[in-house]
């Protein structure tokens, strides 16, 4: 059995991240692009992410199975201590556990860092159907995640209407909010 690990992800991962991330685009409403970004514009999606935030990749052996990373929920500065989640894991991989380590590694970051509140934007079927089921919603929920929002019918993709849901989980405490410091840049450990 291979060791699993979770480490830093660089622009030099960038080729299998897009790998993974392409089957959503080209065979699910997980994601709403329509089309599979290119190799140079994903690499310049993680670096600009790793200018702020934590993105991370969990990987058996040599073999990346999955990523996930948070940015920006919003730009204005009072949204500072919040921060939205992306996971996305290779479909072979599904139902391991290696999700909730990622997120759990991610989440850890985070709360590092001082982040309060994570977010995760996530398309939600009316119906499942052979595009989009509820398992990012339920594996959210799993995560400790509560549903906040819903966009009924927001999203078009492959000849059909889905619904987006905004979950929130917080990670920190508000209480003292004059002696917080705005979250530090992430620098991997």
């Amino acid at each position: 059995m291979e060791q699993t690990i979770i480490r830093p992800a660089t622009p030099a991962d960038a080729g299998r991240l897009l790998e993974i991330y392409a089957y959503y685009v080209q065979h699910t409403a997980v994601s709403f692009e329509y089309e599979v970004p290119s190799l140079t514009e994903f690499e310049g999606r993680i670096r600009h992410t790793l200018t702020r935030y934590p993105y991370l990749i969990v990987q058996e052996g040599e073999r990346i199975l999955g990523y996930a990373y948070a940015g920006a929920f919003h730009p204005r500065a009072a949204f500072a201590w919040a921060c939205e989640m992306t996971i996305y894991l290779d479909p072979a991989a599904h139902k391991k556990g290696l999700g909730r380590k990622l997120y759990e590694a991610l989440e850890a970051e985070l709360q590092r860092l001082g982040f309060l509140n994570l977010y995760a934007c996530i398309a939600c079927p009316e119906a499942e159907d052979e595009y989009l089921t509820n398992n990012s919603p339920a594996f959210h929920a799993h995560m400790g995640y509560v549903e906040i929002g819903r966009f009924h019918h927001c999203g078009y993709k492959f000849g059909r209407w889905y619904h987006m849901i905004w979950m929130e989980k917080l990670i920190g405490s508000h209480e003292n909010g004059a002696a917080l410091k705005v979250p530090a840049a992430w620098k991997p450990t």
